[in-house]
């Protein structure tokens, strides 16, 4: 055989192997082209790795296009459903299609979400392989192109200990054509099996919050158990507990409504039932809101609410005990309780009525002065006479004279014989005045469990608000009426002797100490003239008592009556002149000092309703604190957890503004914030983050709580 020869057959023999290994090559590319046309280009973070793929290996116009979103999520990171619940931000997605076939989107249709409760929140998730669908419609596009390109844009929000916003832009392409089920259709038929179908049955909820699904012949077999996941957030409490009945063939499922859903006469979400095997069905339910009367459990709900601001009221009632302002009153009554000895039994319990019978009655009346004002308009509040100079300036006067009735440069009511109960019902009426000026002192204050009672007092029935207000004082008046009328308390009391006038002189200092702190709070409210005009009544009262002391004295206890009226007559004068400086003082005081807004700590700013709105429009976290000069835990709140290196560095740390409003004077925007969320004094604190609800703070604080809601 020839060289040519040779070469040639080598040439064909080259061409055939070439031929096959071509069409093998071109064969086992088909089944990857498909496969690769039904999922997007990837893209992968630290927690999520994020495709967009269709159930379809191609497309044409008389079939909608599935495609969907596939979230494959770190273990133990989650995200979230149409509904985050009271934390987090729903997954978002635009899909367009362009080419031969167009077509646009951007509703998913959310499969049945788990519900993740953490301490009092409650979030409606997703874990593990996420696969969010949506349905395309294609119409016709151009007729040049025989491909359809689907392009899309996606946010999410995952979530563990923290949370990460985190987004992508996905491209596939398909063909035109007849389509076939792509590799990722079991994807989308699992997906399928887990999403809401529409509910057969009747639901109706009465505005109590009880919810009544009809027309199933349920059984407590057929529903063991239920919950209800509305798609609109901040209607109900989401973490409470949705007690389940099963009575007549129906269910019966008790929500918690918030004030945000009053006036809704409609509600829909996801109605999970499961029965006593675990199979689980979720239905789209449509709930109709009924006017009908409240039923018996609701009625029952309504007295328990009722029964709960009772008690509320009343603990509250019990701390103000403890307030700097009400401690040096409660500690003079248990001195007069030792003043008048082991034996006077009936005396005791007659001073304790009545000191009872004053807190009380100032408490009512307190109460239904604000609900009268609130009836015409006002936006009075707890505490609200603290923003008005005048009384400020009355109350400093008034605790300035206690003081000095302490201190024994006069006595209120001279006894000039007599003793031990003849001697003390003289007194009677000095101890329903005592209580008196025990509510009044304690108004400034809110102590704990007292926002709730009185937010209920306000919004509820007169007549259940006044009951409140006198739990409230019952409460301000229990620890004098227990060492009153339990004789093993009373019979502890130490024997009287010299060390009683000590006690007395001592307790004056506490009141004076108050006067300064007022003194304080008038100077916000009014300037340098209106502090002018207190302290000029401070000398001529002073005066006034000090005459009232010598008449006393000099008079009454010698038995003399020569001068007496004379000296009586100049001390009533100067009193009277102290009193005539308070219209003046009114029409001097309408303008306020900025002192306390412009002393705002670094990195505080005042408080504005627009400035709020404006921060939450950039998506930024807003603290807001809520105070007044008059109001002592607000006060004691700054100094121990607000305005303190520890939580100025977590508010910086977490990107926090902290807004202040100061309620010392009346603020209808501090006002109307208060009411927005359910209160009617200070303090108020409200942290609204950049995703999710807002969430309303105790009213006593601590760093590790502040540090606590930041980091949640």
């Amino acid at each position: 055989m020839s060289a040519l020869s040779f070469l040639s057959e080598k040439i064909r023999v080259l061409s055939r192997v070439t031929s096959v290994f071509f069409v093998l090559c071109l064969t086992m590319m088909v089944p990857v082209h498909v496969a690769l046309a039904a999922q997007s280009n990837t893209v992968q973070t630290d927690h999520t790795v994020a495709t967009l793929i269709t159930a379809s290996d191609a497309a044409d116009e008389q079939n909608p296009l599935h495609v969907a979103l596939r979230l494959q999520l770190s273990p133990g990171w989650h995200t979230y459903w149409l509904n985050p619940g009271d934390a987090g931000e729903a997954v978002t997605t635009e899909v367009a299609a362009q080419g031969a076939l167009q077509g646009k989107t951007s509703t998913i249709i959310w499969p049945v979400p788990l519900r993740i409760p953490d301490a009092s929140l409650m979030s409606y998730a997703y874990t593990g392989d996420v696969v969010l669908p949506l349905s395309l419609t294609l119409r016709k596009g151009d007729a040049v192109q025989n491909r359809v390109e689907v392009k899309a844009h996606a946010d999410w929000l995952v979530c563990a200990s923290l949370c990460v916003p985190e987004s992508g832009d996905f491209t596939l392409t398909l063909p035109v054509g007849t389509p076939a089920p792509s590799a990722q259709a079991p994807l989308f038929e699992a997906a399928g099996q887990n999403t809401p179908v529409p509910s057969p049955f009747t639901a109706t909820m009465t505005p109590q919050g009880l919810l009544k699904i009809s027309g199933g012949q349920f059984s407590e077999r057929s529903v063991k158990e239920a919950w209800f996941m509305p798609e609109q957030p901040g209607l109900i409490n989401q973490p409470a507990e949705q007690k389940l009945r099963v009575e007549n063939g129906d269910v019966l499922l008790q929500l918690t409504l918030l004030p945000e859903f009053k006036g809704h006469r409609s509600l829909s979400g996801v109605l999970v039932l499961k029965d006593a095997d675990g199979a689980q069905r979720a239905l789209t339910q449509a709930i109709t809101v009924s006017e009908a009367p409240a039923v018996t459990p609701s009625a029952v709900a309504a007295h328990t609410g009722l029964l709960k601001e009772i008690a509320f009221a009343l603990l509250g009632g019990l701390i103000l005990n403890l307030m700097p302002c009400v401690f040096p009153v409660l500690a003079m009554k248990a001195l007069s309780v030792a003043k008048m000895g082991h034996g006077q039994r009936h005396a005791q319990i007659g001073s304790a009525a009545c000191y009872a019978a004053g807190v009380m009655v100032s408490f009512l009346a307190l109460g239904g002065l604000i609900m009268s004002l609130r009836v015409a308009g006002s936006a009075a509040g707890w505490g609200f006479q603290f923003q008005s100079t005048v009384f400020v300036t009355a109350m400093t006067w008034l605790l300035f004279v206690m003081s000095l009735n302490l201190l024994g440069v006069f006595e209120f009511l001279p006894v000039s014989a007599g003793s031990g109960l003849n001697a003390h019902k003289h007194g009677y009426m000095h101890d329903v005045l005592t209580g008196v000026l025990a509510t009044v002192v304690a108004s400034p204050c809110t102590a704990p469990f007292m926002g709730v009672a009185i937010a209920g007092a306000l919004s509820g029935p007169p007549l259940a608000g006044l009951s409140v207000f006198a739990a409230m004082g019952l409460g301000l008046a229990a620890p004098y009426l227990l060492l009153v009328l339990v004789p093993g308390l009373a019979s502890k009391m130490p024997k009287p002797g010299p060390w009683m006038q000590y006690l007395r002189q001592f307790l004056a200092f506490p009141l004076l100490a108050t006067c300064v702190w007022l003194v304080w709070v008038a100077t916000l409210q009014g300037g340098a003239q209106s502090v002018l005009m207190l302290a000029s009544g401070l000398v001529m009262l002073a005066f006034s008592a000090w005459l009232y002391g010598v008449a006393q004295v000099r008079f009454i206890q010698r038995g003399m009556t020569h001068g007496l009226y004379g000296v009586y007559g100049l001390a009533i004068v100067v009193f009277v002149g102290a009193l005539s400086l308070l219209p003046i003082l009114a029409q001097s005081s309408g303008n306020v000092s900025q002192a306390r807004a412009s002393g705002l700590p670094e990195g505080v700013e005042a408080f504005t309703q627009a400035r709020f709105d404006e921060l939450k429009a950039q998506g930024k976290p807003v603290f807001v604190d809520m105070s007044a000069a008059w109001c002592i835990t607000c006060l004691v709140n700054e100094r121990i957890a607000l305005d303190i290196p520890a939580t100025r560095a977590a508010f910086a740390k977490y990107g926090v503004t902290v807004l202040r409003g100061d309620w010392t004077n009346h603020n209808p925007a501090i006002s109307a914030f208060l009411s927005a969320h359910g209160r009617d004094g200070v303090p108020l604190y409200v942290y609204s983050p950049a995703h999710g609800p807002e969430v309303t703070l105790p009213q006593i604080l601590t760093p590790a709580l502040i540090l606590k809601t930041l980091e949640q």
